[in-house]
């Protein structure tokens, strides 16, 4: 990944979606799961990485990811399920 921002979305073990924002998602997802990312995804793995999107810059990147969370689990489903289609 680039070093510019990006949104991502967590799915965890129980089935629920964590959302956030990262310049470097890799990293990022391994400290959700080694457990030192959001004090949500702790005790929720496995975790899969099922979605990321580029973003101008982290305003856009925060405005996107309050958009995805505003989406619900439907939502994020979808999103998910566009993702898996794309690689």
């Amino acid at each position: 990944m680039t070093a510019g921002w990006h949104v991502y979305i967590l799915r965890c073990g129980d089935g629920s979606f964590y959302t956030g924002i990262a310049r470097d998602v890799e990293a990022r997802f391994a400290q959700h799961a080694a457990g030192r990312g959001a004090r949500y995804t702790r005790g929720r793995g496995p975790l899969a990485l099922v979605h990321v999107e580029e973003a101008a810059d982290r305003g856009a990147a925060l405005r996107r990811e309050a958009a995805i969370r505003r989406l619900g689990r439907a939502g994020k489903a979808a999103l998910a399920a566009e993702s898996r289609g794309a690689t």
